[in-house]
């Protein structure tokens, strides 16, 4: 970590998370979505995580919080927590859990209130005990109490007669998280750095990477190093034909006589996500065919951030990418017999490109707010996770990819298989995928790459080479 990261960390630590703000927007969104909600008759409680054991077992399931109360508190590794906004009184009220003094023995001292009260952005701070009185007297008053997951989170006796699930609720946590504050997306930089330097780190150490478990591994070790404990999903780490698997979850296949590796993987800062995919040459020097796919998905991805911009609506941007794939396979001859126009109409590329070209990223990698239709007729848009126009403040990944797959390759219908050189496509299949993809911020005019480990593949092949060559004088740590 170099000085102006270490400043940044320091400035980002010296500050509040901005719960406050946060349940504010909640407000705002809540109060003109529902028609019967007003200031005077609304409040919003959430809980958070609850700690699990594994079952037959005294050991606990590691936590995840609960996003939506994080949202509203900044809180990651607490349980048993809850947290209320009186919109009346513009108060945000947090509950700390009761305190187990043989927990103590275990686990050391817990957060006091004096303590929670200075490390977070909140007005007042009680225990779980009160959470029920607190509540009732609200209701007393006519004040409508919603909160989220009544079953998941909130079990005590006073969660269905007193609090109430509402859809309403969801939908202004979920536009709310949409558009990130500048706390947020600091968080969501320093995040970007940390990903940076565990991809440079894994391209640079193949000498002791023979086995795509090494690649997960070393990519795992940097995050911990750098200070990011968790990662904002299971790492996909695959090699040769394994690459054209969209989500890999093997990690552990031997990379000997492989040609291609493709890493999708991101740290995690402060339950901020990450989310980067990166692919490069085994031997230190792209193949034919890899390149000339590698150089197609580079132009996908480039092709759709210079159209990134408010107002602009994600779909056309993803129809562009697979236009962009067209025109690459019609020059490389894996394409045939047609226009570009027909074979776009064809949707046959959607066999060698079947997945979004990216998704909204925040405290969850496929983070709220996208809106996806699933149920879509149109398959080139049935798998898109972000189906809207873009705004100043969101975050999203711009990740395009070319894949050879066998169970694809035969969805091909017979109407389809006209327009693909299939002698052709069976030289490329040893590559089995390329993805490209960054983390995007919307900016008032354009946009943000955070994403600054290079994509180029001729810098890559120098990466990748210099980490060889210093293997076969002992290879040492980067990061």
């Amino acid at each position: 970590m170099n000085k102006s990261e270490s400043l940044l960390i320091s400035a980002i630590n010296m500050m509040k998370y901005p719960a406050k703000a946060h349940a504010r927007n909640v407000q705002q969104h809540f109060l003109n979505k529902k028609v019967s909600a007003t200031a005077d008759n609304t409040a919003f409680f959430i809980a958070s995580a609850v700690l699990k054991q594994y079952p037959y077992c005294d050991q606990t399931a590691p936590i995840r919080q609960n996003r939506y109360f994080h949202y509203l508190t900044g809180i990651d590794q607490i349980s048993g927590a809850y947290v209320l906004y009186h919109v009346l009184k513009d108060k945000l009220t947090l509950f700390l859990p009761d305190v187990d003094a043989d927990d103590i023995m275990w686990s050391g001292l817990p957060l006091s209130p004096e303590d929670a009260l200075k490390e977070y952005d909140v007005d007042e701070v009680l225990y779980a005990k009160d959470v029920e009185n607190t509540l009732k007297s609200l209701k007393e008053k006519n004040v409508n109490i919603y909160t989220t997951d009544i079953d998941e989170y909130s079990t005590k006796p006073f969660s269905k007669d007193v609090i109430s699930g509402d859809i309403d609720f969801f939908y202004a946590l979920d536009e709310s998280r949409l558009i990130k504050d500048e706390f947020e997306v600091e968080l969501m930089r320093h995040a970007a750095i940390i990903t940076d330097n565990c991809h440079l780190a894994v391209m640079s150490a193949l000498p002791i990477e023979s086995n795509e478990t090494h690649l997960h591994a070393e990519f795992v070790y940097h995050s911990i190093r750098q200070g990011s404990k968790f990662q904002s999903y299971d790492p996909i780490c695959c090699s040769g034909p394994s690459c054209g698997t969209l989500h890999y979850v093997k990690n552990d296949d031997p990379m000997d006589g492989k040609t291609s590796v493709l890493i999708d993987a991101g740290a995690e800062w402060k339950c901020y996500a990450s989310d980067v995919t990166r692919c490069f040459p085994i031997t230190g020097k792209f193949s034919k065919e890899h390149l000339e796919i590698y150089l197609a998905v580079k132009d996908m991805q480039t092709k759709v951030m210079e159209q990134i911009k408010p107002g602009v609506l994600w779909d056309d941007l993803h129809l562009l990418s697979h236009k962009v794939l067209i025109k690459h396979f019609l020059e490389l001859g894996l394409f045939q017999n047609g226009t570009e126009e027909e074979i776009f109409d064809s949707k046959v590329s959607v066999w060698f490109y079947p997945h979004g070209l990216g998704h909204v990223l925040g405290m969850d990698t496929h983070d709220v707010g996208g809106y996806p239709n699933y149920e879509d007729e149109n398959p080139y848009l049935r798998y898109l996770r972000l189906r809207r126009k873009l705004q100043k403040g969101m975050v999203v990944t711009d990740e395009p990819g070319i894949y050879f797959s066998p169970f694809l390759i035969e969805k091909i219908t017979e109407e389809q298989k006209k327009y693909v050189n299939m002698e052709l496509v069976e030289k490329y299949m040893y590559v089995g995928g390329v993805r490209i993809e960054d983390d995007i911020l919307v900016t008032e005019d354009g946009y943000e790459n955070f994403t600054k480990i290079t994509s180029d593949p001729y810098e890559i092949e120098k990466i990748v080479q210099k980490g060889l060559n210093k293997g076969k004088g002992g290879f040492h740590v980067i990061v």
